[in-house]
Formats: C-alpha cells, sequence, structure tokens
C-alpha cells in the first residue's frame, strides 16, 4: 500500500502541485510570522543588553509619595552624590545622565515622529576619562561643547536629512530652539532603534532642561571585576537617601525595555497570525476537494484494491499516506517561503513613524516544528474524510461504474445540520443587536456566530447551488450552447461545486464584512471629528504634558487672514462619581469656532463659578438650566468640590465635550495652569490655503510639539485606526483570491480530464474550440459568481449585526454601505473566474476528437 500511494502521487504530481501551493502558501504565513517575531525579540533582547552591557546598577530619583506633587527640578542626584558612589567597594566608574524627551523638525520642518511620545529620546553627552561617552560612539564630527551644539544618532540624522552644520529645530518641554549639530553617534538603544529618535546635548544644557543645573536624571555605575550586580545594589542602596533615591540593576533595566518595545510592536505579528489562519483554512476546502475528485476519479482503481483483498483500513491509510507525502513537500516549501516572508515583513509592517527592529533571521526549532505540524497535520485532517468514503466504496458497485450520485439521506441529513447551524449562528448575532457595549464578552460572542454562521452557509452550500446557479445561469445562458452547458456542468456536482466556491465564499464574507465596518466606522469618525467644529483650523500639542505658550495665542491672532484666533483649554471634571471632560473658552471667540446648538440658555452667561453642560450629561445629573452642579474642576480633594450654576444645556458636541466653563477659571485648573490645549483658528474668507498655514507655523515657532490640522487632517486623523484595517481586508483578500484561482484551476483541470469521452463529443458533433473554451470559462465563472454570492449574503449580515457593537463603542455609527468595495469584489471574483480558467480551457480545446472518444 506504500508503494500504492507513493505511485499515486508521483502519478497525480500536476493535479496535487494546487494542494501543495495551497498548503504551502499557509504554513508560509505561520512559520513566517514565528521566524519574524523570534527574530524581532531577539533584535530588541540584544539591543537591550548591549545598552546597559556596562551598566551594572543605576541609580535613579524615586517618585514623590501619593498626593504630593511631583517636582522634577528638585533632584537629588548632584555631583556631590557620583562622587560619594564612586567611592563605595566595587564602583569600577560612575557615569552621570541627563535624560529626558526632545522632539525634533527635520530639514523641510516637519516635526520627525512626533505623535510617538515614548520615540524621542533627549540625553546628555557625558565623556569618561579617555573623552568619550561609551554609549553614544561618535561616527562623525564631535561631541557638543555648549547649549548651541546637538549631536544625532545616524539613524535621525538620516531620516532629518541632516548633515553636519546644519540648523536644528529641537523642541523640548520649554520653548523652541535652533541649535547646530556638529555630531552624528550610534546606540543601541532600543528606544531610538525601534523607530525613535536620539538628540544629545552637552552636560549643562541637559541638567538644565531634564532636571536642574549641577543636577542629574540618573546616574550610571559599572562594577569592578568580581563584583555581582546584586551585591553592588545592596551595597549603593544602602548609601542613597532612602526616601529619595533607589538603585536598579543593568540586568533588570535590559528587561524592562526589552518588554516595552515588544509590546509596542506585538500587533502587528497578530496581523500577520491572521493571514495565516485565514489562509489555512481557505486551503482545507482546496485540500478537501482535491482528495475527494481524486477519490471519485480513482473509484474504479479502490474498487480493483477492495476486489483484491485490501482492507477498508489499508486504503484509509494509503490516502492519508498519499496526504502525508503531499504536506510533507508543502511543509518544506512553505517553510522556505516563509523565510522570505520573514525578510520582508519588518519593510511592510514598518512605517517610518514606527519603523520595525533591525537583526537577523532566528530560526528556532519552533518554527520548523510549526511548519511541519501545521502542513502534514492540516493536510492529513482534511483528507481524512475522502479517505473514509473511499474505504465505504463496494468492489462491485465501483466496478460498475465510476461516478454515483450522492444519497438523498446523507442530503437530508446535511440540509438538517446546515439549518441548525444557521438558526444558532443567526440567532446569536441577532441577539447581539440590542447590544451597545462592545465588550470582550460580546465580541467574542460575535465572533464565534459569524464563525458559525459561514460554517452553516458551507455547509448547506451543495443545496443552495441548484437554485442560485440556475438564477445565474439565466446570464450565462445568453451565450448560447456553451453557456447552458457551463450552467449544466456546475450543477453536475454540488458538492465539488461547493467545495471549490467555499474559497471565494470565506474570503468574500470576511472582506464584505470588514469593508462595510470599516466604511461605517470611518464615516462616523469622519462626522466625528469635525462635528461641532466652525474653525477651519486647529491647533494643538502633541504633548499630554507641556501645552501651547497663551502669547503664541495672540501671535495667531495677529496672523493675516485669521478672523478669530480662540484659546481652548481642556481639563476634568468630577461630578457624581463620574469623570467627565470639561472646556475652557472664551464665549466672545467661541461662539464663531464652535457649533454650538442650546437646547436652553446661552454662552453668553459663561463666567467664573458657571458652566454650560452637554445634554448627556444634563440628563445624567438630573439638571436644567439655572440647576447648581455639586462638582471639582481638575486635579484636587474632597474640598475642592464647589457648587457651579448651570447656564446653559447644548446638544453634544466633540469640540466642546461634555461641559463648558469660562477660560479664566479653567486653566487655573489645567494640568499645567495657565496653559492652553488647543487654538481654533477662522480664516477671514472661510478658505484654506497652504501660505494661511505656513503662516500659522511661523506663529507657533514652528514647535515641533505643536500640529496645525484643518478639517480634512483631522479626520484623516480620526480615521487612522482604519488604516490597519484596510490592510487586513485587502491582505485577506488577496490571500482568497490565490487560493480560490488555485482552486478552480484544480477543479476544472480534473474536470477536464474526467469528461474528456464528452468534450471530444462535443468536438466531433460540431463546437469548434472557441466554444469549447468559453463553456469552460463560463463553468469558472459560474462557480465564482455562486461563491461570491453567497460570501456577500453572509458578510453583510455579519456587519449589519455586529454593527451595533461598533455603534456603542463610536458615537453617530450608522451603516453605511462601501458600494465601489463590493463591486470590486464582484469583479474580482469574476476575473477569477476567467484566469483560472485560462489553462484548462486552453487544454480542453487543444484535445483531438477522435483521440479523446478513445479514451475509456
Amino acid at each position: 500500500m506504500f508503494r500504492t500511494a507513493l505511485r499515486n502521487v508521483l502519478a497525480h504530481k500536476a493535479r496535487l502541485v494546487m494542494t501543495v501551493l495551497a498548503v504551502c502558501l499557509g504554513v508560509a504565513f505561520v512559520s513566517g510570522t514565528l521566524v519574524f517575531m523570534d527574530s524581532s525579540a531577539a533584535a530588541q533582547r540584544a539591543a537591550a543588553s548591549k545598552s546597559f552591557a556596562d551598566i551594572a546598577v543605576t541609580v535613579t530619583p524615586k517618585d514623590p509619595p501619593p498626593g504630593a506633587a511631583p517636582d522634577r527640578r528638585a533632584g537629588v542626584l548632584d555631583d556631590a552624590l557620583a562622587h560619594k558612589l564612586a567611592g563605595v567597594p566595587g564602583v569600577f566608574a560612575v557615569r552621570p545622565t541627563a535624560d529626558g524627551s526632545a522632539v525634533l523638525n527635520d530639514a523641510d520642518g516637519t516635526p520627525m515622529r512626533a505623535d510617538d511620545a515614548w520615540a524621542h529620546q533627549g540625553s546628555a553627552y557625558v565623556p569618561g576619562k579617555d573623552g568619550k561617552d561609551s554609549r553614544h560612539p561618535l561616527l562623525d564630527g564631535r561631541a557638543p561643547r555648549d547649549g548651541g551644539e546637538i549631536a544625532v544618532d545616524r539613524g535621525t540624522a538620516a531620516a532629518g536629512g541632516f548633515r553636519l552644520g546644519d540648523k536644528v529645530t529641537v523642541a523640548t518641554e520649554g520653548p523652541v530652539m535652533t541649535k547646530r549639530l556638529v555630531g552624528i553617534v550610534s546606540t543601541e538603544d532600543t528606544r531610538v532603534t525601534a523607530g525613535g529618535t536620539l538628540v544629545l546635548f552637552d552636560k549643562a544644557t541637559a541638567q538644565r532642561l531634564f532636571a536642574s543645573p549641577g543636577h542629574y536624571t540618573g546616574i550610571d555605575l559599572s562594577a569592578a571585576p568580581g563584583t555581582a550586580e546584586s551585591e553592588l545594589a545592596e551595597r549603593v542602596a544602602a548609601v542613597l537617601p532612602a526616601d529619595r533615591a533607589e538603585a536598579t540593576t543593568g540586568t533588570a533595566q535590559a528587561q524592562q525595555q526589552s518588554v516595552l518595545v515588544d509590546t509596542l510592536t506585538r500587533g502587528n505579528a497578530k496581523m500577520a497570525t491572521v493571514f495565516a489562519g485565514v489562509a489555512l483554512f481557505i486551503g482545507s476546502f482546496l485540500i478537501i476537494n482535491t482528495f475527494t475528485m481524486l477519490v471519485t476519479r480513482r473509484t474504479r482503481e479502490i474498487a480493483l484494491l477492495r476486489a483484491i483483498g485490501a482492507s477498508r483500513r489499508q486504503v484509509v491509510r494509503s490516502v492519508l499516506l498519499e496526504a502525508l507525502l503531499v504536506g510533507l513537500a508543502a511543509s518544506v516549501a512553505g517553510f522556505l517561503l516563509g523565510l522570505g516572508i520573514a525578510s520582508v515583513l519588518p519593510d511592510v509592517l514598518g512605517t517610518d513613524a514606527d519603523p520595525q527592529p533591525d537583526g537577523p533571521l532566528v530560526i528556532g526549532p519552533g518554527p520548523v516544528v510549526a511548519a511541519l505540524v501545521v502542513g502534514v497535520g492540516v493536510t492529513v485532517l482534511a483528507a481524512w474524510l475522502p479517505s473514509r468514503r473511499a474505504a465505504r466504496i463496494a468492489p462491485v458497485e465501483a466496478l460498475r461504474t465510476a461516478e454515483q450520485p450522492p444519497s438523498t439521506g446523507r442530503s437530508r441529513i446535511r440540509g438538517a445540520v446546515g439549518c441548525a447551524l444557521l438558526v444558532l449562528g443567526a440567532g446569536l448575532l441577532v441577539s447581539l443587536t440590542g447590544a451597545k457595549d462592545a465588550s470582550e464578552e460580546n465580541l467574542r460572542n460575535a465572533m464565534l456566530g459569524c464563525a458559525v454562521l459561514v460554517v452553516a452557509v458551507i455547509v448547506l452550500a451543495p443545496l443552495l447551488s441548484s437554485p442560485v446557479i440556475r438564477l445565474t445561469g439565466r446570464l450565462t445562458s445568453r451565450f448560447g450552447v456553451a453557456g447552458r452547458l457551463a450552467r449544466e456542468n456546475a450543477l453536475r456536482d454540488p458538492r465539488r461545486t461547493a467545495a471549490t466556491a467555499a474559497t471565494l465564499l470565506i474570503s468574500t464574507a470576511l472582506v464584505a464584512g470588514l469593508a462595510v465596518i470599516g466604511n461605517s466606522t470611518g464615516r462616523a469618525l469622519d462626522r466625528q471629528a469635525a462635528a461641532g467644529l466652525g474653525a477651519e483650523y486647529v491647533i494643538g500639542t502633541r504633548s499630554t504634558t507641556t501645552g501651547i505658550d497663551p502669547a503664541a495665542v495672540r501671535r495667531v491672532a495677529e496672523t493675516p487672514g485669521v478672523r478669530t484666533a480662540a484659546a481652548v483649554t481642556d481639563t476634568t471634571l468630577f461630578t457624581g462619581g463620574m469623570v467627565r471632560d470639561l472646556t475652557g473658552v472664551d464665549p466672545d471667540t467661541a461662539g464663531a469656532t464652535m457649533k454650538l446648538d442650546f437646547v436652553s440658555g446661552s454662552l453668553d452667561d459663561l463666567g467664573p463659578g458657571r458652566i454650560a453642560v452637554s445634554s448627556t450629561l444634563a440628563r445624567e445629573q438630573g439638571v436644567r438650566t439655572g440647576d447648581k452642579l455639586n462638582a471639582r474642576m481638575g486635579v484636587g480633594g474632597d474640598e475642592d468640590f464647589a457648587r457651579y450654576t448651570v447656564v446653559g444645556v447644548y446638544q453634544d458636541n466633540p469640540t466642546a465635550h461634555d461641559a463648558l466653563g469660562a477660560l479664566s477659571e479653567v486653566r487655573r485648573h489645567s494640568f499645567e495652569p495657565g496653559s492652553v490645549q488647543r487654538i481654533l483658528v477662522r480664516t477671514e474668507d472661510g478658505s484654506l490655503s497652504t501660505a494661511t498655514e505656513e503662516r500659522l507655523r511661523t506663529a507657533v515657532g514652528r514647535s515641533p510639539l505643536l500640529k496645525v490640522q484643518d478639517r480634512e487632517e483631522l479626520v484623516r486623523e480620526a480615521a487612522g485606526t482604519m488604516g490597519g484595517l484596510l490592510t487586513l481586508m485587502y491582505g485577506l483578500l488577496a490571500i482568497g483570491v490565490v487560493i480560490s484561482v488555485l482552486g478552480i484551476v484544480n477543479t476544472l483541470a480534473m474536470s477536464v480530464s474526467e469528461r474528456t469521452r464528452e468534450l471530444g463529443m462535443l468536438r466531433a458533433i460540431g463546437m469548434d474550440r472557441a466554444g469549447i473554451r468559453r463553456m469552460i470559462r463560463l463553468e469558472a465563472v459560474t462557480v465564482a459568481a455562486f461563491g461570491t454570492l453567497l460570501g456577500l449574503a453572509v458578510g453583510l449580515f455579519g456587519a449589519w449585526a455586529v454593527g451595533a457593537l461598533a455603534g456603542g463603542a463610536v458615537e453617530q455609527y450608522a451603516l453605511a454601505l462601501p458600494w465601489g468595495t463590493l463591486l470590486g469584489v464582484c469583479l474580482v471574483s469574476l476575473v477569477v473566474g476567467v484566469v483560472a480558467a485560462a489553462l484548462p480551457a486552453r487544454r480542453a480545446a487543444a484535445m483531438n476528437p477522435l483521440d479523446a472518444l478513445a479514451q475509456e
């Protein structure tokens, strides 16, 4: 039986190659993802360990006790403490540091990676006894010597287009500064290698910017030979002021930093894993279909084996052995392809703002084992059902005919099971339409309901094929005899047609559902981002700890082309045991820059002790215009609560948030008292222009910490989360298309082989080669259209049901069909059918009629 299985694989290698390719794709995504994850983690760990390779212990200030106001300027780490630590037994060297955040403008004046707060490292260049800083080896130029000079790492220099001698704009938590670039260094800090920037100042300037003159943010200690890190940490802790400083080993810091970067880059690996799972799931239907067709085609052969003494168990083992050989070949090919995927994933998943860490590919035993288990396991499991069907072949019946119609009993069982699953899946989804909570439990139930619904439709697909294909057959019948024959060929074996169409069904359902949810959510975010905004521009801060200098508001108001510049300060409002957002505005300018619709009261009465609230907040707290609301602005204690008079109630407004207060009062309670978080700008003629935007950037000092956005940019920023969903959607569509092409090619190729005599007869009675090709193409298009129609139905129903959860998470959510995308999916399915039919149609048309009729 082993020789028989091997001979069958070699005899049908052209047909099995499609199955190998399908399994290969799934294995490639799985193994490639695992190799990518291992390589990325290794690069992060290596970089982190190199960053702290010569650091045994780091001394840092302790966090203030709860309730105490933090004061980073009143540092305890100074030169006196550094000198004291140098005398601790086991300390080899002492290197003070002054670190913080510094954001750069590139050579074109655009902020570099400004939206990632963790990515902007500012530090001091602290030379050792040899005059060099071992953490930042110089590659070109020299170290900064005074407050007018900086150095950057080579990655930052390349990304920003900097050269030695350039004037570079940089901002910390203070005003914008212009420095001259005098040096380029290298670094192994993972915060930089994972996509951040690094700016080095001289020691005195870094102390002034990030700590206070003469003080540091940390002191790094290296250990003398033979001294353990833990032992040194204990000795250092003994001489530190216990309530103001603490000691941490270098190993612990390296581990913490590695976990940080790994967390920031983990999401991309999940996306690749989703692709792998979808490829394997869709590919399994191609495997089942291929082996079912092979078993059907070899019915007489299997019957002969049974007749000469082969048992059912031997037949099952023979088919499974074939699947094992195919799985092994697919696993090897898939693993090699996966290495290629792993090598390009950093470039595909990384961006200029969030690049992936660099490092060599790490090929461990895990990806190799996973490739074999996945490739062989999926193939063998998928072939198990056809093998059981082959074992049930009765020798006499099989020798009498090579094609048996499906039994009525099995069709009834299939229909009953499919209907039960359909009711279960649809019922679960419908039950969620009343839920407005996008909780983890509801999301799991939604995913389960969608999965059950897809399985139900796949089970029912053979029974649905007849009515659906007869309906679509009215279109193919317009092509004459070839069209009618194509329809009948698709109806000849409903199970084969359904299994072939299943790949497109799944991918179309996923893409259609994601497209509808993505489009609906994107439009809701669009409306939400610009709703309530009457200004043409919004100037905001990228930092969560730094506001806008109030002087910048005056400069913006005086900018040519600006009619109104409204300062806005945001803080929190504590009331009724809840935390709400409070916006401070000037009543004289807010009306011109916000679209406020008051239900009662007005903005004119806003002032100290008087606030306006949104309709939702008024309903939650049970207040109306003229009532008193017990609340607290900003951070404080119970003693800071006061009774505020409600002077107006307005319709919910995302620009105004939950409540409005007087700007002068709210600024006193903001996280940085006296600062401004936003400037709403109304232009003279209500238009947008590049010149106006440039003047506004100049008015705020071209600070890298600030951003000037028009309404369209606000919408794009709000909808930015849709980018990952679109990538996932088109990736799933691509996987489905590739595997669907393979499946249809495989099915048609075997169908052409099975119908050799039939095709020869058609040629003999007058059908020309063009008619044969047209018939095969129309058959492929019919199967593709069948899978697409079912997929669209499942996807749209799932999107409608799951949309209720999205409505609970995103305000103003409403179902919006992306007609262009859905039409594109339908066109892709037709193209899939035409492309997949090209080779089988050509082969069928090339048959010699006499030779075809002579075959058994």
